[in-house]
């Protein structure tokens, strides 16, 4: 499977880049950033991790049309398609290479489409965790399978405040001629076995989440909520405001499992 993954993908040749292992290394991170080739997403969660200490490998799967190419990557569904599938085609590899290291999928915004294209290539089980920030997919997707390709399932960090995709709506209706009943990134998504909506609240607006578009992805918030996600022992991690989707509950967390170098 992964070098049919591989070989079926030769062509896009993904060159992930990213800062060298932290040794011992816990795990991999792929990040597919938002629309617009950024890279603000991967660039705070390597910062994230650097400043815990925690021995994980965060890696930039760049997969935009171009810098400021926002509405392309956006409405492109083909591109994103594509591109999961030479994303599924470089965790596919990881995993041939290094059996037992886990890897992790974090997506944000139009990145999210990426990540989950790249999991419906992928076996069941593939992947540790997968992480949806923002994600400006439509809300009425069915997550079963690509929770299926997740040992630890899917989490996945919304907020009623995110503006920008409140009008991802109308924006796609007029250029597309498709009526999206809602984006996943203000509303969630579906019920589903696996997966679990962190809604934004005042209470993180001391972590620098202000329930805005790019609040989840801010370093203090990917300390606190994240990356405990992406250092906790395989299956749902404990952590308090993990419950049924539409509930906007008290914040809680736990500590990053990485100790603080130094």
């Amino acid at each position: 499977m992964a070098m049919a993954l591989v070989g079926g993908c030769a062509a896009c040749r993904p060159e992930p880049t990213g800062a060298a292992p932290l040794p011992p290394c816990l795990g991999v991170v792929f990040v597919a950033d938002g629309a617009g080739d950024f890279r603000a997403c991967s660039a705070h969660l390597r910062q994230a991790v650097e400043e815990a200490g925690c021995p994980l490998e965060v890696r930039t799967f760049v997969w935009s049309h171009g810098h400021r190419h926002n509405l392309s990557d956006q409405i492109d569904r083909r591109h994103a398609q594509d591109r999961g599938c030479c994303l599924a085609g470089a965790v596919a590899a990881e995993l041939t290479e290094h059996p037992s290291r886990p890897v992790y999928l974090v997506g944000h915004s139009a990145g999210c489409a990426v990540v989950l294209a790249a999991a419906a290539q992928l076996p069941p089980g593939s992947v540790e965790r997968m992480v949806l920030l923002a994600p400006s997919v439509r809300a009425d997707g069915d997550l079963g399978p690509a929770a299926r390709t997740s040992r630890s399932g899917i989490d996945v960090f919304c907020s009623r405040k995110d503006w920008v995709c409140r009008a991802v709506v109308p924006i796609l209706e007029a250029l597309l001629h498709l009526e999206w009943p809602a984006v996943s990134g203000c509303e969630g998504f579906p019920a589903c076995d696996g997966v679990r909506h962190h809604w934004w609240h005042p209470g993180l607006k001391p972590f620098g989440h202000d329930g805005s578009h790019c609040g989840a992805y801010q370093p203090a918030h990917l300390r606190a909520f994240v990356l405990p996600l992406l250092t906790a022992p395989a299956g749902p991690a404990s952590l308090p405001w993990n419950r049924r989707p539409h509930r906007r509950d008290q914040p809680g967390g736990s500590p990053c499992l990485c100790e603080r170098r130094g």
